[in-house]
């Protein structure tokens, strides 16, 4: 098989089957020679901000000057992305030579009448393979669905693991209060290794709080109250943290959102509580917090223009603290879709009763999950919103969208992670490059130019 047969064979495989037990990942790992046991794994899991804290956690280990893979989903454009060294996404031979261990393994577990790995089964193994070749010391694992029954806990001696903030989201698979998806989140944790949980919400807390002390794992909780916030313009947040290790130093994100100074901070008292392990001075961590970026967390990809996956009541929630804080002094368009599995009617009030617009564009995305941008637009106007317009086609409502942008003004495109890859696909479109070529060529732009700057770099490659 050539790469695109590969990615293609791992699409057909049914994303939501019933789920292999953990057994049954440890002995696929144990057929391809155990590779998780060549590194030392920090474990995220989390509803929201996982993705962010990990890549943050990334960026510090690095800082000291360790190598480190970085394993995360979903992808946005390529399959390639879900995993990276040193925060370069793997090229196609890489990802060939993994994939081809695992069909190979495949062809094993049929001829003996043995499960076929799930699509995110088939994903972690190749990650292990990959991370064991590339001979990385560190990686930074994120969960996909969950924690309990995660393909990514069938990794049983963690470093650390670190819980982000948990919220009503996937309720079919992990349970219908807070507790319940604590419960499941916390899975992750593993007798005698250190827990760091975003305690915020304190039924939450209260879960994985009980767990660590039945397991004897050390935890730490970090509150919103111990982060300090002492600027917070267009161009980023500075915020120092109220904590004896760290007193006096100041980070600077280059996020807009608030909520990253949260997955941040957790991803600091990791470090923190590894700091024997993994020693990095401040100053290294401080440049580490300003250098990451998130792709689809409240990303600002050209001037005033901000992307982010905000697809469940926390994640909106998030956004619209964020479009608040801006809507007093900049002009506000918003770009929106949704897939019809999240409750997008209440989505929709919800921004309506809190933020003004002066112009909102819904278009659809989601192949079969997707509802019309008709419907969209119908439900917005219904909320009290007269400048709803509607553009079916998702690449050409962005392209719209940032056109009528006002020059002083912000463009929040927002509703669905589909939403956010259509727009990270138009705009490396214009480079004329090849996709993992194109995406690495966008990414190592975001990291290095000015945001002002961004756009003419774009052009420019």
């Amino acid at each position: 098989m050539n790469y695109e047969e590969a990615a293609a064979y791992i699409e057909e495989t049914p994303k939501f089957t019933t789920k292999n037990s953990l057994s049954h990942t440890r002995d696929c790992l144990r057929r391809l020679g155990d590779p998780q046991k060549a590194f030392r794994v920090i474990h995220v899991a989390g509803t929201n901000g996982k993705g962010s804290t990990s890549a943050f956690l990334e960026g510090m280990i690095r800082a000291g000057g360790h190598r480190v893979g970085l394993f995360t989903s979903p992808h946005l454009v390529e399959i390639t992305e879900r995993f990276q060294i040193d925060r370069e996404n793997i090229d196609q031979e890489t990802f060939l030579r993994a994939f081809r261990q695992v069909y190979d393994m495949i062809g094993e577990l049929k001829k003996e009448n043995i499960s076929h790995p799930t699509y995110f089964e088939m994903l972690f193994l190749m990650g292990m393979l990959i991370f064991a070749e590339a001979k990385v010391p560190y990686v930074v694992l994120e969960t996909g669905l969950g924690g309990r029954l995660d393909a990514t806990t069938a990794v049983e001696d963690p470093l650390a693991c670190v819980i982000t903030s948990i919220s009503l989201d996937h309720m079919q698979y992990l349970g219908n209060t807070v507790e319940e998806i604590a419960g499941e989140k916390a899975g992750i944790l593993v007798p005698g290794v250190p827990v760091v949980f975003d305690g915020n919400d304190r039924r939450a807390a209260s879960v994985i709080r009980e767990k660590a002390v039945l397991l004897g794992c050390p935890y730490y909780e970090v509150k919103k109250e111990e982060t300090h916030i002492l600027r917070n313009t267009n161009r980023g947040i500075d915020f120092c943290l109220d904590n004896e290790y760290y007193e006096g130093t100041e980070f600077s994100l280059s996020f807009i959102a608030e909520y990253q100074v949260m997955n941040a901070a957790l991803a600091l008292k990791t470090m923190e509580v590894l700091k024997d392990l993994i020693p990095v001075p401040a100053e290294r961590l401080q440049a580490a917090v300003s250098g990451t970026r998130w792709q689809g967390r409240m990303e600002m990809v050209l001037p005033g223009v901000i992307i982010d996956g905000a697809h469940n009541e926390d994640g909106v929630e998030k956004f619209l603290e964020t479009a608040q804080h801006f809507q007093k002094d900049y002009p506000l368009t918003l770009l929106f879709s949704a897939v019809d599995d999240k409750d997008y009617k209440k989505m929709i009030k919800t921004i309506m009763e809190r933020i003004s617009f002066r112009k909102v564009y819904t278009t659809q995305v989601g192949g079969y999950r997707q509802v019309s941008s008709d419907i969209l637009a119908e439900v917005f106007r219904e909320n009290g919103c007269s400048c709803a317009e509607s553009v079916p086609d998702a690449a050409e409502a962005f392209t719209l969208a940032v056109r009528e942008k006002p020059g002083d003004g912000l463009l929040f495109c927002v509703g669905s992670l589909y939403l956010v890859g259509i727009i990270k696909d138009r705009l490396i479109m214009e480079t004329g490059k090849q996709p993992d070529e194109r995406l690495r060529t966008l990414q190592r732009l975001q990291r290095e130019l000015p945001y002002d700057r961004l756009r003419r770099g774009t052009e420019e490659i």
